[in-house]
């Protein structure tokens, strides 16, 4: 596995290379949802290349930029036993200057749910995808679906503008018990870690709902939030693929999306129907 730092000696690296170019974007602390990323990356491209960069700018002011979890040469060997090509290993002086250019999220999609509490959140993420994918100039791109607002933007960017790069988006991987995979969830003490379950709870309770023939969003969130008590919770939505607002269910084309805090741990997780 070869190790890159600078954004042009990786360009440099690349631009010759005829293979398809498999890419995972990652801000490190990898677990097995990232490794589920790197396996399919690895099955459908000739070369994979994985970047680990803690983005400064979808931080907002108090959140946790300085305590996210950093396991440099954990990470390193995970990607080693995965099978990656190149590890992209940037600094933040390396992708940003003093005088950016940068992304603006969409008016609607990117300032609803998690962009309602976080509002230059998603500038900051499309914004540094954007650099990474022009870095790196992938066949494939790869993201969990767990940040399904994430990928939705990300997906809408690439439409948008033209970008000659397929998106992936990958199913959410849990733990044993339910809990989706978070590099986040390092900071759930054991209280809170039971808490968390009430997040994959409530979306459980509205599969079954579904299955029941209750279709109605407004029963079927009513009844999430009564399983997610006595949680701080952001938001819970029951959307089409593209993040428009449903009365009823349609399977086939609806995400269920839940925001909370457990603790002062921000989760994030979500069911595609």
């Amino acid at each position: 596995m070869k190790i890159i730092s600078a954004p042009l000696a990786l360009k440099e690296y690349l631009k010759n290379s005829k293979k398809r170019v498999g890419f995972v974007p990652t801000m490190g602390a990898l677990h097995e949802g990232h490794i589920s990323l790197i396996k399919q990356a690895r099955e459908q491209n000739e070369l994979v290349v994985v970047s680990i960069f803690v983005n400064p700018t979808q931080f907002l002011k108090g959140e946790d930029l300085d305590s996210y979890p950093k396991k440099d040469e954990a990470d390193k060997k995970i990607c080693e036993l995965s099978g990656v090509d190149i590890l992209f290993f940037p600094h933040a002086k390396d992708i940003y200057g003093e005088d950016e250019v940068s992304l603006v999220a969409p008016n609607i999609r990117g300032f609803v749910l998690e962009g309602s509490s976080r509002p230059s959140h998603f500038n900051g993420v499309l914004t540094v995808v954007m650099k990474l994918l022009n870095i790196v100039q992938p066949t494939n791109a790869y993201f969990g679906k767990k940040d399904a607002q994430q990928l939705n933007l990300i997906s809408l960017m690439v439409k948008q503008l033209f970008m000659s790069v397929n998106i992936v988006g990958v199913d959410t991987v849990r733990e044993s018990d339910g809990l989706a995979m978070s590099s986040r969830n390092t900071y759930l003490s054991l209280q809170e870690r039971e808490d968390s379950l009430k997040i994959s709870s409530s979306l459980y309770e509205a599969t079954k709902m579904i299955r029941n023939s209750i279709l109605d969003v407004k029963i079927i969130k009513n009844r999430m939030r009564e399983i997610l008590r006595p949680l701080e919770v952001e938001y819970v939505e029951i959307l089409s693929r593209e993040f428009e607002y449903l009365w009823h269910v349609e399977v086939g084309n609806t995400v269920i999306l839940v925001e909370a805090k457990v603790g002062k741990t921000r989760l994030l997780d979500n069911v595609w129907l």
